[in-house]
């Protein structure tokens, strides 16, 4: 079978692998589409993840069919249509330092157990959508982090995939007023599409007077007056900028879900903040939410679908990953295998 590499820092290559074999207890899933993660960007400038480093798998937003299934297996068959767990592998994270990934023509489940290792999706779910699973994941638990309630008003800072599934998130658990927030238009016009109730550009426009337009002003507490009354905010930009807004701007009691990688540290004035009692909360991965998100994506995956923005086959991979990691080319790209 082929499967997509990171051999060298700056290279990948499509190398031959042998098909697994499939144990009593094990399935064997042909992938058909995999989508593309910023890290996968990463893991390809630094060669790769020990201890795999020149020789590192990709690929861990995999959605596939089952063709084969050992004796043993109860609850999947093969014609299934499945995504996949790529943190429960037993053999090390799928696409991100693990022995397989996504990028591959097959992937082997062993031991495999529903709603552990994978799930089945309805048949009429295209392959490029179902594959969005993995980064709706990331994103739910963002907004998990939240601890989002029915009623309330949100900002979402960035109007990448992360960003987008966060939006669709919020409403989806009853927000009353769901703001984006970017700085390229087409990014914008994408937000309305899914959902959001409203956006801002920032380069345009004063992110704080806009919210203060759009969801009034909190009460005055402890001599903190003319804030939002926004009540939740979630950054999936990882710019400086968005967390000194924030800070700022944020009213008595508001939240702040952070999912964004911020690749320098930012100053925090903590005795500045103190009276806001803001509750800042960190989101990595996805504890719970890999196969919790999967229902909100298939009852709505025609809004999903709009996340992606390129789709390209298996034969164009390398240009796929280069279109995913360059700037402002794409936003989601999914590779699709036959």
């Amino acid at each position: 079978m082929k499967t997509v590499m990171v051999t060298a820092p700056g290279r990948t290559e499509i190398v031959d692998a042998p098909v697994p074999t499939v144990g009593p207890a094990d399935v064997l899933v042909r992938i058909r589409a995999c989508g593309i993660c910023g890290s996968d960007g990463l893991y390809i400038s630094v060669g790769g993840i020990p201890p795999r480093q020149g020789a590192t798998p990709l690929g861990h937003e995999p959605a596939g069919e089952i063709v084969a299934a050992g004796a043993g297996v109860t609850g999947l068959a093969v014609g299934d249509h499945v995504v996949l767990n790529p943190m429960a592998s037993s053999d090390g994270i799928i696409g991100s330092g693990g022995e397989q990934g996504g990028l591959s023509e097959f992937v082997l489940i062993r031991d495999a157990q529903v709603g552990t290792h994978l799930v089945t999706v309805p048949k009429h779910i295209p392959f490029e959508v179902a594959a969005l699973n993995e980064p709706m994941a990331v994103a739910t638990h963002a907004v998990n982090r939240l601890e989002p309630r029915a009623g309330q008003t949100a900002v979402v800072f960035g109007a990448g995939p992360i960003g987008l599934g966060a939006a669709i998130g919020l409403k989806l658990r009853g927000a009353a007023h769901v703001v984006v927030v970017d700085v390229v238009p087409n990014r914008l016009a994408k937000a309305l599409k899914v959902g959001a109730d409203a956006v801002i550009d920032s380069a345009e426009e004063d992110v704080a007077a806009r919210l203060l337009e759009l969801h009034g002003a909190a009460p005055r507490y402890f001599g903190r007056h003319g804030k939002p009354a926004t009540d939740l905010y979630l950054d999936a930009a990882g710019a400086p900028a968005v967390v000194e807004t924030v800070l700022a701007t944020a009213r008595h009691g508001a939240r702040l879900s952070i999912v964004a990688v911020h690749k320098k540290p930012v100053e925090v004035d903590f005795g500045a903040l103190l009276t806001s009692e803001l509750t800042i909360a960190l989101a990595m991965g996805y504890p719970t939410e890999i196969f919790e998100v999967t229902k909100d994506l298939i009852e709505h995956w025609e809004r999903y679908a709009l996340i992606v923005s390129d789709v390209l086959p298996y034969t164009e991979v390398e240009r796929a990953l280069t279109l995913a990691a360059t700037p402002g080319a794409a936003d989601k790209v999914v590779v699709t295998l036959p």
